[in-house]
């Protein structure tokens, strides 16, 4: 274990910050999860309202750090192709 000061609070710091991350990322995989569910359901409604809201969150955790911009870019294209699919033409 750390002894001086600074590696004290820096230790301190590394858990508060590791447990919001994970709050933050488990919150991300959840909207994502529940996105894909009601996309395969065929519940295109509660999809396309929910296809802003968890894109805005892909967003927000991409520019907190949490996941890389590549991965955030993979995420939204695979969806909005996803919802795509499942939400006929018209």
């Amino acid at each position: 274990m750390a002894t001086h000061k600074n590696t004290l609070k820096a230790h301190r710091q590394d858990i508060v910050r590791r447990a919001r991350n994970r709050g933050l990322r488990t919150r991300l995989r959840r909207a994502l999860k529940s996105l894909r569910a009601s996309i395969d359901q065929g519940k295109t409604d509660d999809a396309r309202s929910a296809f802003s809201g968890t894109v805005s969150l892909i967003d927000k955790m991409c520019t907190k750090g949490i996941i890389h911009a590549n991965t955030a870019a993979r995420y939204k294209s695979r969806l909005a192709k996803r919802l795509a699919r499942a939400v006929p033409a018209s």
